[in-house]
């Protein structure tokens, strides 16, 4: 299964733009029907708000979004356009906007919807899903940053650092780098160190 992107957890930013207040909210979700819960519960919330624009879009299903009563394409579609960009599914944003009386025009509308989806997404962070070999490397303190270097240059991720007369790392690697990792390790302290391959598991891991 090739690997894709998901929000790493719920993320809100606010801002003001010439007095309108944008509140944007991400969330990941895996159905249509959770998706649709949550712009509900956005809408109870923020139910005073004059707009409440949103969109999802499910990995292999349905993709949606709405301008909630501001001018077409203004809204729905450049958030949708955000998640695009960023390769990310699975996921849903409500950005609501208190009116402050200043129209922002199309142009205005557009900058400030695309800036509220991507500092929600920006707050909740990104996760990759794919499959990840869980290894274990025991090293001098003198190797400690380099192994760790390593590791995510291969965009791998650190889980634990157990400090002893050792350390001792716990790391995820991408299925496909973990022999190159294995390599690395070997190849750094000159035969001293070896990676420990202790399992593997296809699973969200937070990348940025």
């Amino acid at each position: 299964m090739s690997e894709y992107f998901v929000p790493a957890g719920s993320g809100e930013a606010e801002f003001v733009e010439k007095r309108s207040s944008f509140l944007g909210h991400v969330r990941f979700v895996e159905t249509e029907d959770a998706a649709r819960d949550f712009i509900n519960e956005m809408k109870k919330k923020h139910y005073d708000a004059r707009h409440n624009c949103w969109c999802y879009m499910i990995r292999d299903g349905a993709v949606r979004y709405s301008d909630d009563g501001e001018p077409q394409g203004t809204a729905g579609l450049p958030m949708l356009e955000v998640f695009k960009r960023e390769g990310v599914e699975n996921v849903v944003c409500v950005v609501t906007r208190y009116f402050g009386g200043v129209l922002l025009g199309t142009g205005g509308l557009l900058r400030a919807y695309t800036k509220s989806a991507k500092d929600a997404l920006d707050a909740a962070g990104i996760a990759a899903v794919r499959r990840w070999v869980k290894l274990e490397v025991g090293c001098p303190y003198s190797l400690f940053e380099r192994m760790k270097t390593e590791c995510l240059s291969l965009d791998g991720a650190v889980q634990n650092v157990d400090y002893g007369a050792d350390v001792l790392l716990s790391l995820l690697l991408p299925e496909n780098n973990a022999e190159a990792f294995s390599a690395r390790v070997t190849e750094l302290s000159a035969g001293a160190c070896s990676a420990l391959a202790v399992g593997e598991e296809l699973m969200p891991v937070r990348i940025k």
